[in-house]
């Protein structure tokens, strides 16, 4: 059974499941759009462009309704936003392609609950509890045996734009009177909540909280004492306010975890989709309740999966089967081919050892190989390299990507040396947890609270970059290096030569390798440098 399926929302992407099996999931930020874009002609005739054959189903996944009547009971093409029972999805038999694919359409909702359960690896049958946490939703379900979903509890609606709200609070940049955050301002928070130093709420600061978390969703200028409001336009500088996201994140979790602790006491799996699934010390600290026999979040935990779990939906209702076999790299493709001046570049043909060595004396090289990764994390298909040691590293990586020095910049690793680095006892592949740096000389991948974003890598799950990272620790003695996303300020990874190209000449990079060929700027000086030194005759004779 062949199935295509997209999302027509935001964080838009077009999904293609054969047999049970993701052959390729196409998001629309990709190659150098815009992030959070919706689904454009262009991603349209890529995935066309990748089938063999006219789909049996075709799916488009519930969004956001017209009005108050279609949030409630979709329409004749729209399942809605919201939606637990499998009777509420739309099928027209026969609909599409004169008569050859049938259409399918199901909630939002569902498709963040059959992403995750589709995608984990949990057995057909089992049954679990689910969290799904999103800018709309924050709901806890439970889901049996025959995966009929029951909701046990509306937690805090809105919950990620609550969250990022705060973010614009501090930011004078940030309009107070718009209703909702900016789609960055969550993930940045994130980052400034590891600055927190207390853990206590001042007086005006449970105020704040109460305005905040309490009661419906409103924009900042409907605080009844505006200018008082604390922190307002404070900066993101402020060490009070960075106190304060600390204490904002932890109060957000704890109303989930006080009816988690409350209303989910069978010790079942856990499966959390929604955009804050990306929130990797929530998702630590949901193991580390020991309320769950184990954790699931899958790499597209936000809406960038919302394609593959309408493909799951329909899988299910079609075949009975919710369950997918899927890879991270099951993007596009990259577009190589030759730099427009290659006279600028020293160019070598693949060899880890001279790539290591490299890194090793402090050049920071784009990484493009094969497919790209699904969903918004970088895992070693589009990402940018650099040795993990000094924190010097950390801030030539935060200004070439042209963001906030507070960012943290994320490790990956060996598997076999992730629990010596970062306490890290199992696999943890697609960088969607918080770990403690357990060594002192990775200052470019430990934030300011000690803790890593950590991804560990197999010869399995990443054969070339663990031989890439198999160099650099003969090279070392460690088996770590800096990975951050390659990708243009606010745009999604880079895909093809010519933005590669534009990218490290106008970003500073030293250089990149593209499906193990380097090339190496001939105008950088760290290179030039490296040319000189005596790394030259055990890397380059």
């Amino acid at each position: 059974m062949r199935i295509l399926s997209y999302n027509p929302g935001h964080d838009g992407a077009i999904a293609f499941l054969q047999d049970s099996c993701l052959e390729f999931s196409i998001e629309a930020e990709k190659d150098s759009n815009y992030r959070y874009s919706a689904v454009s002609v262009t991603d349209v005739l890529n995935a066309v462009g990748e089938l063999s054959a006219v789909p049996d189903i075709i799916c488009m996944g519930g969004w956001w309704p017209r009005d108050h009547h279609e949030f409630l009971f979709g329409s004749h093409t729209n399942a809605g936003y919201r939606g637990l029972s499998r009777e509420g999805a739309i099928i027209d038999k026969g609909k599409l392609f004169r008569g050859r694919a049938d259409y399918f359409s199901s909630s939002h909702e569902r498709s963040h609950i059959l992403c995750a359960f589709g995608m984990s690896a949990l057995p057909q049958g089992t049954e679990c509890y689910a969290l799904i946490w999103e800018g709309e939703m924050g709901a806890f379900y439970e889901i049996d045996h025959e995966l009929n979903i029951t909701l046990i509890a509306d937690v805090l609606n809105q919950t990620g734009n609550r969250y990022g709200l705060l973010y614009g609070l501090a930011d004078p940049t940030f309009p107070k009177d718009g209703p909702y955050p900016r789609s960055s301002d969550a993930g940045k928070l994130m980052a400034l909540a590891s600055f927190s130093r207390r853990s206590t709420a001042t007086e005006k600061e449970r105020q704040l909280l109460s305005f905040l978390l309490d009661g419906p969703y409103r924009k900042l200028s409907d605080y009844e004492a505006l200018s008082d409001m604390p922190y307002l336009d404070a900066g993101l500088e402020d060490p009070e306010f960075r106190d304060f996201a600390g204490i904002y994140s932890d109060a957000i979790f704890e109303r989930f975890h006080h009816v988690a602790r409350a209303k989910l006491n069978k010790r079942l799996p856990l499966i959390i989709a929604g955009g804050c699934g990306l929130n990797c010390d929530w998702n630590t600290k949901w193991r580390e309740t020991e309320l769950f026999s184990e954790v699931f979040v899958p790499p597209v935990a936000n809406d960038s999966g919302a394609a593959i779990g309408t493909a799951i939906d329909a899988q299910f209702r079609y075949t009975g089967n919710p369950k997918i076999n899927w890879n991270v790299y099951s993007g596009l493709s990259f577009r190589s081919g030759v730099p427009s001046d290659l006279n600028s570049y020293d160019v070598y043909s693949k060899n880890n050892d001279r790539v290591a060595d490299m890194l090793a004396n402090d050049l920071i090289l784009g990484w493009a190989h094969g497919r790209y990764e699904i969903g918004p994390r970088a895992l070693g298909n589009r990402s940018i390299l650099a040795a993990p040691f000094r924190d010097e590293t950390r801030v030539r990586l935060n200004e070439i990507k042209q963001r906030e020095q507070f960012r943290p910049i994320a490790p990956v690793c060996l598997d076999e040396d992730a629990e010596k680095c970062f306490g890290c006892d199992h696999d943890s592949p697609h960088m969607l947890y918080t770990y403690h740096a357990r060594i002192g000389d990775l200052a470019a991948v430990t934030h300011v609270n000690k803790t890593a974003r950590l991804q560990t890598v197999t010869s399995t799950s990443n054969k070339e970059l663990h031989e890439l990272l198999s160099a650099f620790k003969k090279r070392t003695g460690y088996g770590v290096l800096c990975n951050t996303s390659l990708n243009f300020k606010g745009k999604g990874f880079i895909n093809n030569m010519t933005d590669l190209e534009a990218y490290s000449i106008g970003h500073g990079l030293d250089g990149f390798i593209v499906d193990g060929q380097a090339y190496l700027l001939k105008k950088s000086p760290r290179y030039q440098a490296y040319l000189t030194s005596s790394s030259r005759h055990k890397s380059l004779d």
